[in-house]
């Protein structure tokens, strides 16, 4: 399993890994053995991610998980996505009891910032967007590995970001705090409050996409 940051694998109780090179750690979800790794931000740093993986742990299947922003109105925090493609790479249905969505998840290289973009790219039929998803997908792909794509909501499609998030993304794929922070005090009354608001976010997000990939079946 394949995400951008720790943080997005933090509703599931893991392990220390077996290897070093990318974040990584190991859990067991429902029958399945799991390695999950985190690389940064980006489609190649995914994609780098699932390279490093290969080295140590040979998989059945791979799946992009992780956080996205919404693009269909109807999508709330914390709900699931399911991706029947990221980009134009088709992913694989799961079978779950707990709610969850599915529609095409659209991969782009950088942090949306405006309900207007989420709007544009709604619309040419995409539900949810992310970073990471068609990276991976395609190495799936090149490696003949069922691929699936399961996402948890952070941002909703009508919201505009008042933190640009790009200028403080690092050429690693990691954002970086002090920039973050500095950028906020230019509008402490609206930055800070959205960053509180977005931790707080992703810390649900993280709990309901755990608890999802601990019951659903592939």
């Amino acid at each position: 399993m394949v995400a951008a940051l720790p943080l997005e694998f933090a509703g599931i109780p893991a392990r220390p890994a077996p290897f070093r090179g990318v974040w990584s750690r190991s859990a067991g979800l429902g029958p399945h053995d799991a390695l999950l790794v985190a690389n940064g931000v980006g489609a190649r740093h995914a994609a780098a991610a699932v390279d490093a993986a290969l080295k140590e742990f040979h998989p059945d299947a791979i799946v992009s998980a992780g956080f996205c922003g919404a693009l269909a109105p109807g999508l709330q925090v914390a709900d699931i996505v399911v991706g029947t493609a990221a980009g134009p790479h088709p992913a694989r249905p799961v079978a779950s009891e707990r709610p969850h969505h599915t529609g095409p998840v659209s991969t782009i290289d950088h942090v949306v910032q405006t309900a207007e973009e989420k709007r544009r790219l709604g619309a040419a039929g995409a539900i949810a967007v992310d970073m990471e998803a068609s990276g991976v997908a395609a190495r799936a792909q090149a490696l003949t590995l069922p691929f699936y794509c399961i996402k948890a909501v952070t941002d909703l499609a009508g919201e505009n970001l008042a933190n640009d998030l790009n200028k403080a993304l690092r050429p690693d794929g990691h954002f970086a705090t002090i920039l973050l922070l500095r950028g906020s005090l230019r509008h402490p009354w609206v930055r800070l409050p959205e960053l509180i608001r977005l931790r707080n976010r992703s810390t649900r997000a993280a709990r309901s996409l755990g608890e999802f990939l601990a019951d659903c079946r592939y």
